[in-house]
């Protein structure tokens, strides 16, 4: 095991890195969701219902459990080109940002539509 190893896997590491994705993940999520290069919240919604995924989607706008996405169906569905930029862009790696959108991004989705329906604007 090298220092490298010891230090990802000590829990001031681990600390650190769920402070930065406290405070990047809001901005990630706003840049997929929002009005950037993915078209908005319904279109996001529209992408991942055509890759099959119209399940989590209605779970995730519903009133019940949200159903999971993994990292790698999140990064099929924005293309790795899209997560490629956004971790660069917030120096995060690609893997962590996969990672961590496919954990936040079912609870931003519920949350975004609280009436169990998507906003006009979305």
């Amino acid at each position: 095991m090298g220092i490298l190893d010891s230090l990802e896997n000590s829990p001031a590491f681990k600390g650190v890195l769920g402070q930065l994705e406290a405070a990047v993940v809001p901005v990630v999520l706003s840049e997929v969701l929002g009005n950037g290069s993915q078209g908005g919240l319904s279109a996001i919604v529209a992408k991942l219902q055509q890759a099959g995924l119209g399940d989590q989607v209605k779970s995730w706008i519903g009133n019940g459990q949200n159903l999971p996405i993994t990292a790698e169906q999140l990064q099929q569905v924005l293309g790795s080109d899209t997560v490629r930029q956004l971790a660069a862009k917030f120096n995060i790696p690609i893997d962590e940002l996969a990672k961590v959108l496919a954990q936040q991004l079912p609870t931003a989705v519920d949350q975004a539509s609280p009436d169990g329906k998507l906003p006009h604007t979305a």
